[in-house]
């Protein structure tokens, strides 16, 4: 055989390994996990003791609408989450995105619920609690892009 045809076929051979290794690598990697993965649900009922202000203000919310039981996964003040919000207002935000938005902001908080509503559906959304002058209240709502 022809020393060029040589040449071709082992430099073919070496990319076809090449290429069969990184897609072999990427598939046993898998994608890597959301961030929103790592938080389990939780079940909002009359017995629930709530942790802090927002899980207070929630359930009082939820026990006033008669939306009990309510399943919440609490993200606290996660940025990784944070620039995955999508809501009516804000888009993939920062805290200094956060700041602009919300004059005098003392802290922040993102939640999932999900809830039956009254003809029985499944309502997911995420709300962004904001605390101003000492006060909890919404923010924004929307949902987490994947």
């Amino acid at each position: 055989m022809n020393r060029i045809v040589k040449v071709i076929l082992i430099f073919l051979a070496v990319d076809a390994v090449g290429v069969g290794l990184y897609f072999g690598l990427r598939a046993l990697g898998g994608r890597s996990a959301s961030p929103q993965d790592e938080y389990a649900w939780t079940t909002v009922d009359e017995a629930y003791q709530p942790r802090n202000a927002v899980e207070e203000f929630i359930k009082a919310d939820a026990v006033q609408k008669g939306l009990l039981p309510v399943q919440i996964k609490d993200y606290g003040r996660n940025e990784a989450v944070l620039k995955k919000f999508h809501g009516a207002s804000i888009a993939r935000a920062n805290e200094a995105v956060l700041d602009m938005a919300f004059r005098g902001l003392q802290d922040w908080m993102l939640v999932d619920l999900m809830y039956k509503n009254e003809k029985q559906r499944d309502v997911l959304r995420t709300m962004l609690y904001v605390e101003i002058g000492g006060q909890w209240k919404v923010g924004d709502n929307g949902r987490l892009m994947k």
